[in-house]
């Protein structure tokens, strides 16, 4: 992978964090599901489109979009997540869907190549979201779109929210900056606004959607998954093991108290933010 500029993004995302969604592909696939049905309506991909897929991870949006478009082309950091989304595709024989790893704040796409680029929570991690975006609006056609999916403030997310409450163990957890490189860094939609429109795009627009977050089929699969999320690693890091008892202990009463006959289930908030690159 050359020209990267998110240099601590690509060691995460290269390293442990592609690792966990790679070990943990399908409860990633489940818990988004809803949230990528959603994204895929408000894009309405058409067949004779091609597709862009920024942090594509193991490709399953990618390989949903290439059912309908022309082509796709997803893009991530992670090798491993990259080599499982390669065997998918391979496995299903889907010809017109390829994937690349790089860094999209400063990868070389082809000019005027794409008639959408798509997202299902991989926009939020760049250093600098305008350069990002601008060179992302550049691999568009003129006239091209962009439908992304990013979750809402921390607060407003309870599976997010109340994990961090549980691991606080009386601490005063400080919430992500708007704009700093974090699974939140878009949730301001005043700054992701302000950020798209210096990159040139317009008709922005952002619509609230919830949908379900299913953690796991029971509370033992559930907390081998959010025990190990890198949200929940970083803020128990620091722990001595007396306060990571505890954190881990009341990790595990919230995800009992979300069992449900049909799995372990939080709700979630993101925006569906559409705009597009103006014509000619």
């Amino acid at each position: 992978m050359s020209d990267v500029a998110n240099v601590d993004q690509a060691e995460l995302w290269d390293g442990h964090e592609g690792a966990h969604w790679s070990k943990h592909a399908d409860v990633y696939d489940a818990s988004l599901r809803e949230h990528l049905t959603h994204l895929l309506e408000v894009a309405g991909i058409q067949p004779a489109e091609a597709v862009l897929d920024i942090g594509c991870g193991n490709g399953t949006s990618t390989l949903d979009a290439a059912r309908t478009a022309s082509r796709a082309l997803g893009v991530d950091l992670s090798s491993e997540m990259l080599a499982r989304a390669r065997g998918a595709a391979e496995a299903e024989g889907l010809t017109n869907v390829s994937f690349v790893q790089a860094d999209a704040q400063v990868h070389r796409f082809e000019p005027d190549a794409f008639d959408i680029a798509i997202s299902r929570f991989g926009v939020m991690f760049f250093a600098d979201p305008v350069a990002a975006f601008t060179n992302i609006g550049r691999a568009l056609t003129p006239g091209g779109r962009i439908a992304w999916i990013i979750w809402r403030s921390l607060p407003e997310n309870e599976v997010f929210s109340e994990i961090r409450r549980a691991i606080a163990v009386g601490r005063d957890l400080p919430e992500p900056a708007a704009g700093a490189p974090s699974p939140f860094g878009l949730a301001d939609p005043g700054f992701t606004q302000q950020a798209l429109s210096a990159s040139g795009f317009v008709d922005i627009a952002f619509e609230a959607r919830n949908a379900p977050y299913y953690a796991g089929t029971d509370a033992d699969r559930a907390y081998g998954f959010l025990s190990t999320l890198g949200f929940t690693r970083f803020a128990t890091q620091d722990l001595d093991d007396a306060d990571q008892t505890r954190a881990f202990d009341a990790l595990r009463a919230t995800i009992d108290a979300h069992e449900t006959p049909d799995g372990v289930v939080y709700d979630s908030a993101c925006w569906l933010v559409t705009a597009r690159r103006p014509p000619g």
